[in-house]
C-alpha cells in the first residue's frame, strides 16, 4: 500500500462544488417526527433547492449557538415548489424548499428536534459530487440501511423521469427502480410513501422480523435475487447505496462477487464541508493502480465507486 498526506492528492481536487455553494439563513417550514427518533425538516432556501442534485448535501447549523459550535452535514432528501404540498414535477429553478431527514443522535440533532416552524437555520450548499456518475441502466437498485434512504429518493425519482434537479434534461435514466431498505426494527423506518408514489418498488428487511424480510439487507438482496426480482444480467443492474459503513462494505462485496456496478454515499463525520479540515477523509484506491490515497468525502465524495473504497470494516 502507498500512503500520502491528504493534501498531496494526485487527482484534481473537485473544489467547484464548494466554490459554488451558497451561505444563507433558511426559514423552517416544519419539523416533524416520521419514525422512532427520526425527523423530517423542511427549509425555505430557494438557491439551495434550485441547485441541489441527487446525493449532494448541505451543512446545517443552529444560529446563535456555541454548543455545538460546528455545522453538521445533511443529505438532500427532496426539493419542492410549494411549502406544504409535495408536488413531484416542476422546473428546478422554481424549487424553493428542501427537505432533510435526520436521526436524533448527539448534541446537534437533539437540539434540532426542538426547532419549530418560523425558526431559522444557517445552511450552506449544495456540496459534494452526488450520484451523477451512476450510469443509465435497465434496473437501478437503491440499497439503504438505517436512514440511508435520505440520499436515495431524489436519485430514484430523477432516473424514472419523475423530477429534474439542478438542471434540465440530459440526466441518466432507469427503466425500473427498486428500493431495498434494512433496519433493526419496523419502528426505525420512515414513511415509504414517497418512494412508492414515484413508482419505486419497495422491499424492507428487519433484524427482528417485525416487518418485511427477517435479516439483513444482504439477506433481502439474496431473497430478491432468488425470487427473480433482481433477474436482469449484471450489466443491466446497478446499485446505489447509503447507510452504515459495515452495511455498505457488505453490499460492495455482494455486488463485486456478481459483477454488478455499485456506487456508495459515505457518511463520514465532517467539520467544515468544504475540504479545509480533512476530518472526513476516506481511503480510496488509485485509478489503474494497486495503491490508495486519502480523499475528502466532502469534496471528492460523498459518492464513490464501491470497489475503489478500502473498507475498514
Amino acid at each position: 500500500m502507498t500512503m500520502s498526506h491528504p493534501a498531496a492528492t494526485s487527482e484534481a481536487c473537485r473544489t467547484g462544488f464548494a466554490d459554488a455553494a451558497e451561505y444563507l439563513t433558511a426559514r423552517v417550514v416544519f419539523n416533524r417526527p416520521i419514525a422512532d427518533g427520526t425527523f423530517r425538516i423542511r427549509l425555505e432556501c430557494p438557491t439551495l433547492a434550485a441547485a441541489a442534485l441527487p446525493g449532494q448535501f448541505a451543512m446545517l447549523r443552529l444560529p446563535d449557538r456555541h454548543d455545538p459550535l460546528l455545522a453538521r452535514p445533511f443529505a438532500f432528501y427532496d426539493t419542492f415548489r410549494t411549502a406544504l404540498d409535495e408536488i413531484p414535477d416542476g422546473h428546478p429553478a422554481e424549487r424553493r424548499y428542501a427537505d432533510f431527514v435526520y436521526l436524533v443522535h448527539g448534541k446537534f440533532t437533539t437540539a434540532l428536534q426542538h426547532v419549530t416552524a418560523g425558526d431559522e437555520i444557517v445552511a450552506w450548499g449544495p456540496l459534494g459530487n452526488g450520484f451523477a456518475a451512476v450510469p443509465s441502466v435497465d434496473h437501478l437498485v437503491l440499497v439503504a440501511g438505517g436512514i440511508g434512504q435520505t440520499a436515495l429518493l431524489a436519485l430514484g425519482r430523477e432516473r424514472l423521469g419523475k423530477a429534474a434537479y439542478g438542471h434540465i434534461g440530459g440526466h441518466q435514466t432507469a427503466r425500473r427502480v427498486t428500493l431495498c431498505w434494512g433496519a433493526r426494527t419496523a419502528a426505525m423506518f420512515g414513511d415509504t410513501s414517497d418512494f412508492r408514489a414515484a413508482g419505486i418498488d419497495v422491499h424492507q428487511a428487519t433484524l427482528d422480523g417485525s416487518t418485511g424480510r427477517q435479516g439483513t439487507v444482504i439477506d433481502l438482496l439474496d431473497h430478491l435475487t432468488a425470487a427473480g426480482v433482481l433477474r436482469a444480467s449484471p450489466a443491466a443492474l446497478h446499485v446505489a447505496c447509503c447507510g452504515p459503513d459495515g452495511m455498505m462494505a457488505a453490499v460492495s462485496r455482494w455486488t463485486s462477487h456478481r459483477g454488478i456496478g455499485c456506487h456508495v454515499s459515505l457518511e463520514a463525520p465532517m467539520a467544515c464541508g468544504i475540504g479545509i479540515c480533512f476530518t472526513c477523509v476516506a481511503r480510496i484506491r488509485e485509478e489503474g493502480g494497486d495503491g490508495w490515497d486519502y480523499r475528502r468525502t466532502c469534496i471528492e465524495g460523498p459518492v464513490f465507486e464501491a470497489p475503489r473504497i478500502v473498507w475498514e470494516t
